[in-house]
């Protein structure tokens, strides 16, 4: 059974709550993390608590307690907190341009290809409320400023993306403005796809970023 790119939404491993590690001296030889795996239980255990209401901001401290270990354990792992959500960033732009470029290889460029593109990406931030924490920044305001840079970048590229697929449908279609109605409606789509994610965190979660997608998207990208 096949499946459309943008029905391809990867379930995150991070936002998989992390367990406790074993408090039996006895088993801890036997359980203890492969080489990477605590790496990820790290990150797995800051998106999930990233969810919480409130938590815009997670300390060491806090995360350290929720795996129990110390803070010291954790710089064993991570040279500081900006490279934790270094990681997260990562595992965004992995999966996110993953099924972007899914689906530009694969759907025909113009609006059509546009809104799947967006509907990814709305996708995406359902599955992973954790991540949308810092999709839209309120988790990276106390954090070093390369993290909101980053951030901002990753939202340029999906305008740029977008930008291309509606260019080159236009171009097909023959349209003399094809460049210029490019850029307007990639920038309307992308602005659009951040004020869903903002309202997605702003309500607790409450508010889905795909409620209504598809007439939403059609009113913008015709």
């Amino acid at each position: 059974m096949t499946s459309r790119p943008e029905d391809a939404v990867p379930d995150s491993a991070l936002n998989t709550p992390a367990a406790a590690p074993e408090s039996n001296p006895s088993s801890d030889a036997r359980k203890r993390p492969k080489p990477g795996e605590r790496r990820v239980q790290i990150l797995q255990t800051l998106a999930t608590m990233l969810e919480q209401p409130g938590a815009e901001r997670v300390t060491t401290a806090a995360l350290a307690a929720r795996l129990g270990v110390s803070e010291a354990a954790l710089y064993r792992h991570f040279a500081s907190k900006a490279q934790m959500f270094e990681g997260l960033l990562d595992f965004i732009e992995t999966s996110v341009f993953t099924l972007v470029n899914q689906i530009a290889e694969r759907e025909p460029a113009g609006a059509q290809q546009a809104r799947r593109m967006v509907s990814a990406l709305l996708q995406f931030a359902e599955k992973n409320p954790g991540m949308v924490r810092v999709m839209v920044g309120d988790a990276l305001v106390f954090e070093h400023d390369r993290l909101g840079a980053r951030m901002v970048q990753f939202f340029d590229r999906i305008e740029s993306q977008l930008r291309t697929g509606l260019r080159q449908g236009g171009d097909a279609a023959g349209s003399l403005s094809a460049s210029v109605d490019a850029q307007v409606q990639a920038s309307l789509l992308t602005a659009f796809a951040v004020g869903r994610l903002q309202r997605y965190a702003r309500s607790g979660f409450k508010r889905q970023p795909t409620e209504q997608l598809e007439a939403a998207l059609r009113l913008i990208a015709l």
